[in-house]
């Protein structure tokens, strides 16, 4: 994505936004709204529009899972990125469940962040490889087996293809240039997979391809 993105930080920690500030700088194209807890984000989603929404999960009033799923029930609601640390696995797979388009670590080199950032505004998904393993596995109970019964039976050779490239973290750009293809056929590709899997967007079919064996949680998805 290209342009000026404007990023509504949710975060109950002064110190870990002004960090934040500092990284999403406005000469770089970003401009920076700020909440302290999730209670505030309905009030600061009527007075700006962002872009994304990178959202804490652990705060005082209202935590991020619920505040995340409160704000995709909207209609138009922007995306959200996760804030997380390496021992949030359990919550990361509930804000996958309440729709966050990805997340990424508080500690990650600046230049993932603005990355992750972007992708997300974009309409992309981000899932940190360093811990997406362990939140795949608290987020599914049982792993599906592939059989052939199994949904992916349902698409064709190169929607299988977009599927793995979605999983391993492309956006449609980087698939149409991989695949010898137009971007136009590519968003195609797309919709089709997500009504023929019956996936609600780019996170979820990146765990459905991580679940179903399409990827291994030990390839990059960035």
């Amino acid at each position: 994505m290209s342009g000026e993105v404007a990023v509504l930080v949710v975060d109950d920690q002064e110190l870990v936004r002004g960090g934040l500030r500092r990284i999403l700088r406005r000469r770089d194209g970003f401009v920076v709204t700020e909440c302290a807890d999730g209670d505030e984000v309905p009030a600061a989603l009527t007075t700006g529009r962002p872009d994304v929404v990178l959202m804490d999960l652990r705060m005082k009033r209202i935590g991020g899972i619920d505040a995340t799923r409160m704000l995709r029930a909207k209609d138009g609601a922007p995306p959200v990125l996760v804030l997380t640390t390496f021992d949030d696995d359990q919550l990361l797979s509930g804000a996958l469940r309440a729709g966050a388009a990805g997340f990424i670590l508080k500690d990650s080199p600046a230049e993932d962040l603005i990355r992750a950032v972007r992708t997300v505004a974009g309409g992309g998904a981000w899932l940190d490889p360093a811990v997406t393993g362990r939140v795949l596995a608290a987020y599914r109970t049982v792993r599906p087996v592939r059989t052939k019964d199994s949904p992916l039976v349902e698409l064709t050779a190169r929607e299988y293809e977009v599927l793995e490239l979605i999983g391993r973290g492309r956006v449609n750009t980087e698939i149409a240039r991989e695949l010898g293809i137009s971007e136009v056929t590519v968003k195609s590709h797309v919709g089709h997979i997500f009504g023929k899997l019956e996936l609600r967007d780019r996170a979820a079919a990146i765990v459905f391809a991580f679940d179903h064996g399409v990827v291994s949680p030990g390839e990059s998805t960035v």
